[in-house]
């Protein structure tokens, strides 16, 4: 059974920066595509960034491109997320998803993931 477990969230000034972690259980993530997506209160779920399993060229959101970094560590395996000068506007709830082993593509809409975590909370605020 998949299990995906986010962490390393809190509350950090605008600004500054942030890593959060997603830890995969019951497969290995290279055979998955995996990615993050946001939800901000009183908004619909927004893509973040995801990897491809047949490279290590990532796609981003628009809100975040420059500013976040995605990476995987398949010997864990493990997802990170490196969030840099943040804003109050990325205050969210952060899930980690992967999609179903076969498809090694990334894509930016929660209805190709099939498995996600249960989310870590960022805020951003002085």
């Amino acid at each position: 059974e998949v299990h995906l477990v986010e962490s390393g969230g809190g509350l950090v000034q605008p600004g500054g920066s942030l890593t959060i972690s997603c830890e995969a259980e019951g497969f290995t993530s290279r055979r998955h595509v995996m990615g993050w997506f946001r939800r901000a209160p009183g908004k619909d779920r927004e893509f973040v960034a995801a990897l491809p399993t047949v490279s290590d060229y990532p796609e981003y959101g628009d809100s975040v491109k420059a500013r976040f970094t995605i990476s995987r560590d398949d010997a864990k395996p493990t997802l990170y997320l490196k969030m840099s000068r943040l804003t109050p506007e990325d205050t969210a709830v952060y899930y980690c998803a992967a999609r179903r082993s076969g498809f090694d593509f990334t894509s930016e809409y929660e209805y190709d993931y099939e498995h996600w975590g249960q989310g870590t909370q960022v805020t951003v605020s002085s």
